[in-house]
């Protein structure tokens, strides 16, 4: 039975949460992704591209994608200290989850679990995972405010909580840009809300969208996002920066600790490529997604 910290997830799996309180000027950094990218087009070879931004402590443990939970197939980093992950693919079903840390009502410290157990919820279960959490108002409760990406060849969902509500939205076709404000590029018509990151960024990612070809050589297959993924040569301190780097008060370096990009093709195939030391671009790689005895 798990215990207070001990949190069950799919497949059996379980989460240390650790100690989760939050206090004043700690409240906007979060162990979860910061931005994400994400591009559909179901009737493209490459129907599924995702680019997920990790900011973090610099001196917050991690792992970096490999199968780190047993009795599952799931892929990807994981956080030492709670145990969960900032973004989970399913290699055999074509799959992608990722969590963005979100704004609003914090959770009750005594009732705080990890956001990143929901990553490996949405990889493992599927969409129903996002559909149940919307109707679980008991279950949100436990978390503070976040964004849940589920995505595959076909759909792409959005899970939005801010403490107090939960609003489940399909993005159609096209190419997204998605910060802890929530949805931020393409932005609607009566949208008010100006996200300085999505605007510069947004359209660079949706005029250069790669081949993702799992085949390819990386600097190949991602083409220009390589460049926009490394920051696109705005400083890390600059005002809509997405590689970010910030020194707070009692020391502690909050900033851009990974990228991972992800490509899922019509076909099956996976390609999955990671970046540890952003933003060398001598650092990325290619994650191994074979299972075993492949």
């Amino acid at each position: 039975m798990a215990g207070p910290n001990r949190q069950p997830v799919p497949n059996g799996m379980i989460l240390d949460a650790g100690p989760m309180a939050v206090t004043g000027s700690l409240r906007s950094y979060r162990r979860c992704v910061c931005t994400v990218v994400v591009s559909l087009a179901p009737t493209e070879p490459m129907p599924l591209l995702v680019l997920g931004f990790r900011d973090e402590f610099t001196g917050r443990p991690w792992q970096p994608p490999a199968r780190h939970w047993p009795g599952s197939v799931l892929i990807g980093g994981r956080d030492e200290e709670a145990g969960g992950t900032w973004l989970a693919v399913h290699p055999d079903l074509s799959r992608v989850g990722c969590v963005l840390n979100g704004r609003g009502e914090l959770a009750p410290p005594d009732r705080r679990r990890s956001r990143g157990e929901l990553p490996l919820r949405a990889a493992a279960e599927g969409p129903d995972a996002l559909r149940k959490l919307r109707d679980d108002p008991d279950a949100l409760a436990g978390y503070d405010p976040f964004y849940l990406v589920y995505a595959d060849r076909a759909a792409v969902l959005l899970l939005g909580w801010d403490g107090m509500h939960a609003a489940l939205t399909g993005l159609e076709p096209a190419t997204h840009v998605l910060t802890n404000a929530g949805h931020m590029y393409p932005s609607s018509r009566d949208e008010e809300r100006a996200d300085e990151k999505a605007a510069r960024f947004g359209p660079k990612f949706a005029a250069r969208r790669p081949s993702g070809d799992p085949a390819a050589a990386i600097g190949d297959a991602w083409g220009g996002w390589l460049t926009l993924a490394g920051g696109d040569g705005l400083a890390a301190t600059e005002p809509g920066a997405i590689i970010v780097r910030r020194e707070l008060p009692d020391g502690r370096v909050w900033g851009s600790t990974s990228v991972t990009l992800v490509a899922l093709a019509a076909d099956g195939r996976l390609r999955y490529d990671f970046q540890p030391d952003p933003p060398d671009p001598s650092a990325w790689y290619s994650v191994d997604t074979s299972g075993p005895g492949d």
